[in-house]
């Protein structure tokens, strides 16, 4: 596959980023393009906007200080967090657990999960304190809590046995009843990189009954050739049918991949078609 050449104005505007936060008009007049042009290309090729990028290097730096043993004040400022109520906001969103939890490895986070039958057969529900962070399906509960162990192989995982828990029980029934098709006011808490959560939002977006293929995705998030990122995104999907990847197909129309299985996927699409 012939490997793809970025801009050198692409590159140069990361380079100039990687060294030092910019605005996005600072970064267009030294890289000679307009404002509006080096957004679209950026995004195009990297997949986040240039204050994205900016946000997630101050997230690698921070993450950094952190695992030096630093102390979490000091780790915000030396990222460059002006405060330590932005970083504990952000945290929460972008490393799915509070700072200090981070630092240790995220031994300090505990998840709650059950495995409760559904409409759509065994289903894993899995929360933190902020929300849903995972909904697997299979036959199996050994492997289903396997795969929530390789999600989350530092964090504290307590099973409560058929959700029989006041903070678990209302999350696990909205879960339940959504998958039954029913309305139902599921709280998530998606824990992944900005360009998987900027997916897993289009996906949301996709209307039930609806299919789009990955190539669709991908110029609707205004990446035309990012197709095999959005698939790669997808298929890091931790919530099942909540955040559907199942309403994504291949260009020709066929069924593609699918994280809980083709048969699954097949069975989710048919609840979801209209009745003629």
């Amino acid at each position: 596959m012939k490997k793809t050449t970025l801009p050198a104005q692409i590159t140069e505007a990361r380079k100039l980023l990687e060294h030092a936060p910019q605005t996005l008009a600072q970064l267009a007049k030294a890289v000679g393009w307009s404002p509006a042009y080096l957004q679209k290309q950026f995004v195009q090729a990297y997949g986040l906007t240039p204050a994205e990028f900016i946000s997630q290097q101050k997230f690698k730096s921070f993450k950094a200080e952190l695992r030096k043993n630093s102390d979490v004040t000091r780790a915000l400022y030396e990222a460059g967090f002006g405060s330590p109520s932005r970083v504990y906001e952000q945290g929460a969103a972008k490393l799915g657990m509070s700072p200090l939890a981070y630092q240790r490895g995220g031994a300090g986070l505990e998840i709650r999960y059950t495995i409760v039958a559904s409409h759509l057969g065994k289903t894993l529900i899995a929360v933190t304190e902020r929300g849903i962070c995972a909904i697997a399906l299979g036959d199996s509960d050994s492997i289903l809590e396997k795969e929530l162990q390789e999600e989350f192989p530092v964090a504290t995982l307590k099973r409560v046995d058929k959700g029989r828990d006041e903070f678990i029980a209302p999350k696990v029934k909205a879960v339940v009843d959504f998958l039954a098709g029913e309305k139902s006011q599921v709280s998530l808490e998606l824990i992944g990189t900005a360009f998987q959560q900027r997916v897993w939002q289009a996906l949301m977006k996709i209307p039930a009954g609806q299919t789009m293929s990955y190539a669709q995705l991908a110029e609707q998030l205004k990446m035309p050739k990012a197709a095999r990122a959005v698939a790669s995104a997808c298929a890091k999907n931790k919530c099942a049918v909540v955040v559907p990847c199942h309403r994504i197909l291949r260009g020709d129309g066929s069924l593609g991949g699918y994280r809980w299985g083709l048969p699954m996927k097949e069975k989710i699409l048919a609840n979801e078609m209209p009745v003629k």
